[in-house]
């Protein structure tokens, strides 16, 4: 699966910048070269260099679009950790640096200690990865939570429907890991510990952008946003 992603970096290192949008004053959307400087300006991070790498391509491909109201935060999921450790990041781009780091579950049917298994079906109960725009915050039988937009066809594009949603639940804990060597899992939802639930939606909702990462070779073959950012071809099925 390494092997995939040096591919996508090998294409990335000849690819052309992604188009800048004309902006207000002297400000700029990131580009590529951007990427290096700013994940080894993050002290002490967890987060990996391909979820990072690929997250901010796939960033700069909807800003680029107009679909971001938020053109500095990134929040990761990286779902290539194991349940039992601090998987979510939010980076703050402009000012490089994590402001937030937490633990997150992943559904039932995706994996029980690992996430290995992803679907974009209704009533699957498994997570779906690739980007997602947050949008409103909402009070449900979960309390406070966040709905979210897939952005890739045939990948996450059910999610709103499938009401996949950030809320919180007792079983995002490290109480709950202590007992049971992981967390408790979701329908599909990203679901937060319940002391930084409300704080994580805050930061995120109204138009930001999430990465769900796993080093999937089907994932990294079928994403138009990640094959159109590095301006790879489309590949057969």
């Amino acid at each position: 699966m390494r092997i995939v992603l040096l591919i996508a970096s090998i294409y990335l290192l000849s690819a052309p910048a992604s188009p800048v949008r004309e902006k207000k004053g002297n400000e700029q959307n990131l580009s590529a070269s951007d990427i290096p400087v700013i994940y080894k300006s993050l002290p002490d991070t967890a987060l990996s260099y391909e979820a990072f790498e690929l997250g901010v391509q796939g960033f700069i491909q909807l800003q680029n679009e107009g679909k971001l109201n938020n053109d500095s935060l990134l929040t990761i999921i990286d779902f290539n950790k194991p349940s039992d450790q601090q998987r979510l990041f939010i980076v703050d781009l402009k000012n490089r640096k994590i402001i937030e780091r937490s633990l997150v579950a992943h559904g039932k049917n995706t994996g029980a200690l690992y996430a290995k298994y992803f679907s974009n079906s209704p009533n699957s109960h498994k997570s779906s990865l690739g980007f997602f725009i947050t949008t409103n915050a909402y009070i449900g039988k979960h309390g406070y939570s966040l709905r979210l937009n897939g952005m890739e066809p045939g990948i996450n594009s059910n999610a709103y429907d499938r009401d996949i949603v950030f809320h919180k639940a007792n079983y995002v804990s490290d109480d709950f890991i202590k007992e049971y060597g992981r967390l408790g899992r979701s329908f599909g939802c990203p679901v937060l510990p319940n002391e930084k639930n409300d704080e994580i939606i805050n930061l995120i909702k109204d138009k930001s952008c999430l990465f769900i990462f796993y080093p999937s070779r089907d994932y990294l073959n079928k994403s138009s946003i990640i094959r159109t950012s590095l301006s790879l071809p489309q590949t057969a099925e």
